[in-house]
């Protein structure tokens, strides 16, 4: 065999072999049915903003 014909058969199998690991990756991932992620059990304290307008302090919540 040529050296580019055993170049493409290799590049090919690599291929192959990528795709059905995305495959299965995605099968994987899938199986979790679309749960949404996990919320943080911190507590964490609200944000406060204050913005400052002509002098005068304004707290928003």
């Amino acid at each position: 065999m040529e050296r580019s014909k055993i170049i493409a058969i290799i590049t090919g199998a690599i291929s192959i072999i990528l795709a059905i690991a995305y495959l299965i990756i995605v099968q994987i991932l899938d199986y979790r049915d679309m749960k949404p992620a996990p919320i943080s059990q911190i507590n964490q304290p609200p944000a406060i903003v204050a913005t400052v307008w002509q002098g005068q302090v304004h707290h928003l919540s």
